[in-house]
């Protein structure tokens, strides 16, 4: 069986009950899995503190050009 390369790196996180509760919850009204849902949460924070920049759209419209 081949191995798909990843660059995704593990670490441990603690996180207290009460708050883990609460992730899972947020997790579960999203469809996604706890892990899912940090990488989310991290991904965005990163976007709006300007480290990460987003992901341009399929079909992006210049900002010069008007839509009819």
């Amino acid at each position: 069986m081949a191995t798909k390369e990843s660059n995704n790196r593990s670490f441990v996180l603690r996180i207290d009950g009460e708050m883990m509760d609460a992730l899972e919850r947020w997790a579960e009204d999203e469809f996604r899995s706890v892990n899912g849902q940090l990488q989310w949460i991290i991904a965005e924070a990163l976007r709006r503190s300007g480290r990460k920049p987003r992901a341009k759209k399929a079909k992006e419209v210049p900002q010069n050009e008007e839509q009819v």
